[in-house]
């Protein structure tokens, strides 16, 4: 399964504790109402309304 970026919408808490804030770059493994989102190794488990998928056109910096 490939993996696509996306950005928080809201702050989300990490497996590690760590709170990552709205705007937060994520990579994004998955598909349907919950996906696996991971930052700097960290796991995210993310619901739908919580991220926005990065347009390829909108870069990932």
């Amino acid at each position: 399964m490939s993996r696509r970026i996306g950005t928080l919408l809201v702050a989300v808490p990490g497996l590690s504790g760590t709170v990552y804030p709205v705007g937060t770059r994520v990579a994004i493994q998955g598909t349907g109402g919950s996906v696996d989102g991971f930052v700097d190794g960290d796991w995210l488990p993310l619901a739908w309304w919580e991220f926005t998928d990065v347009r390829p056109e909108d870069g990932t910096g």
